[in-house]
């Protein structure tokens, strides 16, 4: 890509407010810098949200609620299915901008496209499916009738990771069953999530349904949005601890929500796994998204008897990644999204190191512009290390090893979250006795990447609740209705 293709598409980018199906200031005339973290440079200047302007896309997305409920499935369906057509065809454009915006490499980024934009196909297919029952009841006095109505006004708050495929797999269910909302994208890359409100605008979405406000005050927005008795459902993904913060501020209004938040995925290889199959798996669920994915494996589990031979093949396909630009040919590790995230990876490797890790490969910071961390494989983790605690959101492997199956189970589900695991074994009994005694959302067994529009992602225990994706995902944003009726 040229300078001036990262122009063009920047050019095209609305940075203001989008209320009421205007784009408009923040009501304080305060913006904030969008920076590449491959660089530092400035990609663009965005209206930075007040509280005032969130309570004005709440009034707005209330407004909106009634009609856009009433309006026929079909036509909900449709204006998703065209949203979905026009991203097709400004796949290269919406994938630059997210590399220039995140870092990860153009090819992820033109993926993240075909994934995230699917959330919009998917349910505009599940629009026209929202259904109910109709039944005589046990004692045969009566005729029970459930129907599934909307929530009514959402609020969806973004992370940064995904800009794309986060926000469409919240927007995509919530439209799809008669909701309006509020987006607040992430400070760090709001401006894939302004192209893609963009974009629904030109489907044909009224004005009103979809309300997008960037801010760098999430705080001072969000509070007085779950406080406000109107607003009936709040969506996240994100971190644990801010999770449990917007739990504890929903309950005064008993809001519905979803949670997706982190994860620290278990990544086992028993000794009879293929293991060209496991090292190809443990390289997509590691270096995808430069490791910066709840999704991402965190802790490698290998059998004692392969453990030297799949380190020594991971180690050498981590040699042979290189680090750069997103944008560059070749480039298979981008920038991690600021310095924290630098800060964070070198620390929980500089503990596990000083506690007996072995670094076979990288183990530091890359020299240069832009917040790199080197591609890093640690063999013989101590159990006693942070890294196996903390969710690293970083390109680094660690193994540790285990003996027998149950030391295997014990050591997956010693963590308090629960997102996804994956296994890799040629044992079918096995892989199923994994799927049940593994205490996670989601598993992949015998792949690397899980994520799927047509299937419900979630996880357990501090994982989150409630599910994006699937046949499931729209239940999220639906209230069941159950009305009696007398005998005809």
């Amino acid at each position: 890509m040229t300078a001036s293709d990262e122009a063009r598409v920047l050019e095209q980018v609305p940075t203001g407010l989008f209320i009421a199906g205007e784009w408009r200031d923040a009501s304080g005339g305060a913006r904030f810098d969008v920076e590449d973290p491959a660089t530092g440079a400035v990609l663009a200047s965005v209206a930075d949200a007040t509280p005032e302007d969130g309570l004005a896309a709440l009034d707005a997305a209330v407004a909106a609620q009634d009609e856009w409920a009433a309006t026929p499935p079909r036509r909900r369906g449709e204006i998703l299915r065209r949203a979905w057509e026009l991203m097709q065809q400004r796949k290269g454009d919406l994938a630059l901008l997210m590399t220039l915006e995140m870092g990860k490499p153009l090819a992820e980024s033109a993926g993240e496209v075909v994934y995230g934009s699917e959330f919009f196909r998917w349910f505009s297919e599940e629009a026209v499916r929202i259904t109910g029952r109709y039944g005589v009841n046990p004692e045969g006095t009566g005729r029970t009738i459930v129907s599934h109505l909307p929530v009514g006004p959402c609020y969806l708050i973004t992370p940064w990771n995904f800009p794309l495929a986060m926000a469409t797999r919240k927007i995509g269910p919530a439209l799809a069953a008669g909701c309006t909302v509020v987006v607040k994208p992430a400070e760090l890359t709001p401006l894939t999530t302004l192209m893609t409100a963009s974009v629904l605008a030109e489907a044909g979405l009224p004005a009103g349904v979809l309300n997008v406000v960037p801010t760098t005050a999430a705080g001072a927005i969000t509070e007085p949005l779950l406080q406000d008795r109107r607003l009936r459902k709040l969506s996240f993904t994100g971190s644990t601890p801010v999770g449990v913060r917007l739990l504890q501020q929903a309950a005064g209004n008993v809001l519905r929500t979803s949670m997706e938040l982190g994860g620290n995925a278990p990544f086992v290889v028993f000794d009879d796994a293929d293991l060209d199959a496991a090292v190809d798996g443990a390289m997509l669920a590691k270096f995808r998204n430069v490791g910066e994915a709840c999704t991402a494996a965190n802790r490698f589990i290998v059998h004692e008897a392969v453990a030297d031979e799949f380190a020594a093949r991971i180690t050498e396909r981590v040699e042979a990644l290189r680090v750069g630009r997103g944008t560059e040919d070749g480039v298979g590790i981008g920038p991690l999204i600021n310095a924290a995230a630098v800060d964070k990876a070198e620390t929980l490797v500089q503990d596990a190191v000083e506690r007996g890790a072995e670094v076979r490969i990288g183990g530091g910071r890359v020299d240069g512009p832009g917040t790199f961390y080197a591609p890093t494989v640690l063999d013989r983790v101590d159990a006693a290390s942070d890294i196996l605690r903390t969710e690293i959101f970083g390109p680094v492997v660690s193994i540790v090893r285990f003996t027998d199956e149950a030391e295997a189970v014990r050591i997956a589900n010693d963590t308090e979250f629960g997102l996804v695991s994956y296994v890799f074994t040629r044992d079918l009994a096995r892989g199923q006795r994994m799927i049940e005694r593994l205490q996670t959302g989601m598993m992949g067994l015998n792949v690397g990447v899980i994520s799927n529009a047509s299937a419900p992602f979630g996880g357990v225990k501090q994982s989150g609740v409630g599910r994006e994706g699937g046949f499931e995902g729209i239940h999220e944003y639906l209230s069941p209705k159950y009305t009696m009726t007398p005998t005809p």
